[in-house]
Formats: C-alpha cells, sequence, structure tokens
C-alpha cells in the first residue's frame, strides 16, 4: 500500500486530495493541525507520533523530523533500503503534500516582532521538501496546492511520470532556495 505524508500550512485544497488519495488506497501520514483536518473530514490518517512512537516535541517545533520519516522518503528502490526500513517497522512514504510557514507574510505584517519572525521559520516543511526532491526518482513531492489534481489525476490513471516527478522536485528546491533568501534578507537587515 503506497503512503503519503501530509504537513500543510496551507490547507486549501487538502481535503478532496486526501480523499482521492484515501480512495486510491493509500495510507496517509499526518501531524499535528493537518491531521486534525482530516479526521473532522472523515479521512483515514495516522498520526505522525504515532508512527514514529514518538510525540511532537517543543509546543509542536518537532513533529516530522525523525528517523522514521526520512529514512521512508530517502530509501532507495533496492530490497536492502526496504528491508532495512522493514526491520525497523517502517517503510516507504511514496509521496510528501507539504507547505511552509508564511514567513513571507509574517514580515510582510507592520508591527511584526522579532520573534514572531523567528517562530515562522518552517524547519521540518523544508527537510520534508529536499529530502522528497532528492529521492524523486521514488517519491512525489506536492509542495503547492495548485498541483494537488493533476498529480491525483496521473495517479488515478496510474502512476505519475519521471519527467513530472521530476518538475515537482525541481519546483520543491525553487520553493526552499526562495524561502531561504526570504529568511537571509530578513535576518540581514
Amino acid at each position: 500500500m503506497p503512503a503519503a505524508i501530509l504537513s500543510v500550512h496551507n490547507k486549501s485544497g487538502l481535503v478532496d486530495f486526501a480523499k482521492g488519495l484515501a480512495a486510491l488506497g493509500w495510507s496517509l501520514l499526518a501531524s499535528g493541525g493537518t491531521a486534525k483536518l482530516l479526521r473532522d473530514n472523515s479521512i483515514n490518517v495516522t498520526e505522525v507520533a504515532d508512527y514514529t512512537k514518538s510525540p511532537e516535541l517543543l509546543g509542536g517545533r518537532v513533529k516530522t523530523l525523525h528517523p522514521a520519516i526520512h529514512a521512508g522518503l530517502l530509501a532507495r528502490s533496492t530490497e536492502s533500503d526496504h528491508n532495512e526500513l522493514l526491520a525497523l517497522g517502517w517503510d516507504y512514504i511514496d509521496l510528501v503534500a507539504v507547505n511552509l510557514y508564511p514567513f513571507e507574510e509574517t514580515i510582510a505584517k507592520p508591527n511584526v516582532t522579532y520573534a514572531d519572525a523567528i517562530e515562522n521559520i518552517d524547519i521540518g516543511g523544508v527537510t520534508l521538501i529536499r529530502a522528497a526532491a532528492k529521492n524523486h526518482e521514488r517519491v512525489t513531492l506536492v509542495c503547492d496546492p495548485s498541483d494537488y489534481a493533476e498529480v491525483l489525476s496521473m495517479l488515478q490513471h496510474g502512476e505519475i511520470p519521471f519527467a513530472e516527478k521530476k518538475k515537482l522536485a525541481l519546483k520543491g528546491y525553487k520553493s526552499t532556495a526562495s524561502y531561504d533568501t526570504l529568511i537571509s534578507n530578513y535576518l540581514d537587515q
């Protein structure tokens, strides 16, 4: 059964996307507010904390930063990698739907404090994007809600072609590069 991790700040379109994945037999992992949204819409989801057997830490600052998640994303399509995952009680994660905390919107607020700006620097989301993008031969990255419908349609008609996975990976790298530039420019002021 393929597995997806859903970890989004911008939840637009997510419910329909998750319902579509579930209808195709995908198992869904999610953390925090994303998991709550899915449960509230009667979508079966496993909390990341239950999957990793590690609670969310530091008021939610640490959720997806765990070897069970990143090994599942970074594992290659080899018998040895898959067996190593299975021996630990984990498995492949085949798709990541993620978008980042709204750093740009936060720093655009007229009286934003330095503490608020820093708190809106996403760490786990960027890490999910980079892990999925690195392993795009096996993992599909969806970091833009406007791509949900197309990705779901491709899955409904079979699988996602390599060229599309590569395009989505590139989109992910561009998004993290832009995000890091915003942060560095803000800190450089």
